[in-house]
C-alpha cells in the first residue's frame, strides 16, 4: 500500500477501498508495519468520506430550505398503499 493521500475517487470506490483494507487487516496476514500502513491509510479514507457525506449533506439541506432557512421535507410518494386521513402527521423526518 502507498503512503500517499489518495486520488479523488467516487465514494462507492472510497467504501470499497475501505472495504478491502478491513478485509486485510482482520485476516491477521499482515506484518505490524504493512497492517499499520493499511490502517493509516483506512483513517485518511474515512475521513475523505465523512468529508464528502457532510458536504452532500449541506447540499442537501440547502435544496430543501424554503426562503426562511426552514427545511421543506417532502415524503417520498408511497406507491403501494393509498395514505388516508389517518396517516396525517405520523411522516418525521429522518432527522
Amino acid at each position: 500500500m502507498s503512503d500517499t493521500t489518495p486520488s479523488p475517487q467516487d465514494f462507492a470506490a472510497t467504501v470499497d477501498q475501505l472495504e478491502t483494507i478491513v478485509e486485510r487487516l482482520e485476516s491477521g496476514e499482515l506484518s505490524l508495519e504493512d497492517a499499520l500502513g493499511a490502517f493509516e491509510q483506512g483513517v485518511r479514507l474515512t475521513r475523505d468520506a465523512q468529508q464528502r457525506l457532510d458536504s452532500a449533506e449541506l447540499k442537501v439541506r440547502a435544496l430543501s430550505e424554503d426562503s426562511e432557512g426552514r427545511l421543506n421535507v417532502t415524503p417520498f410518494a408511497d406507491s403501494e398503499s393509498p395514505k388516508d386521513a389517518t396517516d396525517e402527521g405520523k411522516e418525521t423526518p429522518p432527522w
